[in-house]
């Protein structure tokens, strides 16, 4: 079985072995490398090389999506409802000690921006701390569905803190709050603490509609957020 890192067969090798000419083969192999399945390389030591999975190009079609309206603002915050509910059940069964720690450093660091008034520090705390969540239950495809959608919806918060200056107050808290719910295998309890954090954050996202925009959400993106 292939995995990250190995080389296909030379390409003559591997039309034979596929049953097909070398130009339909060259297409198709164009074709996984914009999809980010292989990286081709040139000279004597080149060839196709299978390539980790990149999220970041799910990331670029569900922008562009919303960005013509074939998704809506709405459809994308139910979505992350549910797929948030998904992820802390797993995280419950699933998340092992290090995962634990990985979350509990990462308020520690939440914490911090906040008393030294780093707010769009702790914006970017919040994108990696739901990337840890995902990875938690230990299932790459949920893990990926979850970076997509967060990837868009921290743009929304973060224009939101950059243009006014308001964060969520008792993030850390909060925080805690579900750790200790997924530490204590509590699904019922952490999928509750979950959704009482959406909707407050929802609520923070409405107070201004402009910071719902489309154009300020994508515009006002700190730089470290794009891919």
């Amino acid at each position: 079985m292939l995995k990250p890192g190995d080389k296909l067969p030379p390409e003559r090798d591997l039309a034979q072995q596929l049953g097909v000419s070398r130009n339909v083969l060259r297409e198709a192999l164009r074709s996984l490398e914009m999809a980010g399945v292989l990286r081709l390389l040139k000279g004597v030591k080149g060839g196709a090389f299978i390539q980790e999975g990149d999220t970041s190009r799910m990331n670029d079609v569900m922008r562009d999506m919303l960005s013509l309206g074939t998704i809506s603002v709405r459809e994308l915050s139910e979505a992350r409802v549910h797929v948030l509910d998904l992820v802390v059940g797993l995280a419950c069964d699933h998340a092992r000690q290090s995962d634990l720690d990985a979350l509990e450093a990462n308020i520690e660091r939440t914490e911090l921006a906040t008393k030294e008034g780093r707010l769009l520090d702790r914006v970017e705390c919040s994108r990696e701390f739901y990337k840890l969540l995902a990875a938690s239950t230990g299932n790459k495809v949920i893990a990926m569905i979850m970076d997509s959608v967060t990837e868009i919806h921290m743009r929304f918060v973060y224009a939101k803190v950059a243009s006014s200056g308001v964060a969520m107050s008792r993030l850390a808290e909060r925080r805690r709050q579900l750790l200790s719910a997924i530490a204590s295998r509590n699904a019922a309890s952490a999928r509750r603490l979950m959704r009482t954090h959406l909707e407050a954050v929802q609520r923070m996202l409405e107070q201004d509609p402009g910071a719902m925009s489309l154009h300020v959400a994508l515009a006002e993106v700190q730089p470290g957020m794009r891919r």
